[in-house]
């Protein structure tokens, strides 16, 4: 699974809830010829990133290039099971990327478009937010 190798700061705070604004950055299928754009906001885990991807490689057969575009680099704390209050913030259990309306999540190129679009069409499936499937411009 995809994590960081090293991190400034191991414990991060949470944010604050407020709606997320709209992509500026990997808005456009820059590498692949199609790509998975998200259209909801969401933490896409590094479990999540890793079936999409695995859903997506074997629908291809290896035969094409798979570019991910976006990266777990946040990390999610967990108390455990019947802690009580108090005690400070739990351990680092998972990492997530936190992803935009309007991201491009995943690429692929060097397959025919319609063998692309059912991977991804797939592996948008495995992902805690709405997707849709967009081609090179």
């Amino acid at each position: 699974m995809l994590m960081p190798k090293k991190q400034k700061h191991r414990k991060w705070h949470k944010g604050r809830g407020r709606r997320m604004h709209p992509a500026s950055r990997k808005t456009t299928v820059a590498f692949g010829d199609i790509g998975l754009k998200a259209i909801g906001e969401s933490w896409v885990t590094a479990r999540q990133i890793e079936a999409a991807r695995r859903v997506i490689t074997r629908v291809t057969r290896k035969g094409g290039k798979l570019w991910i575009r976006i990266f777990p680099d946040r990390p999610v704390t967990m108390k455990g099971n019947e802690v009580p209050m108090g005690g400070g913030k739990g351990n680092v259990d998972h990492f997530v990327a936190a992803v935009r309306p309007g991201t491009v999540m995943f690429e692929v190129g060097g397959v025919d478009l319609a063998e692309a679009r059912d991977a991804l069409r797939l592996a948008g499936h495995k992902l805690p937010l709405k997707t849709k499937i967009v081609e090179r411009l």
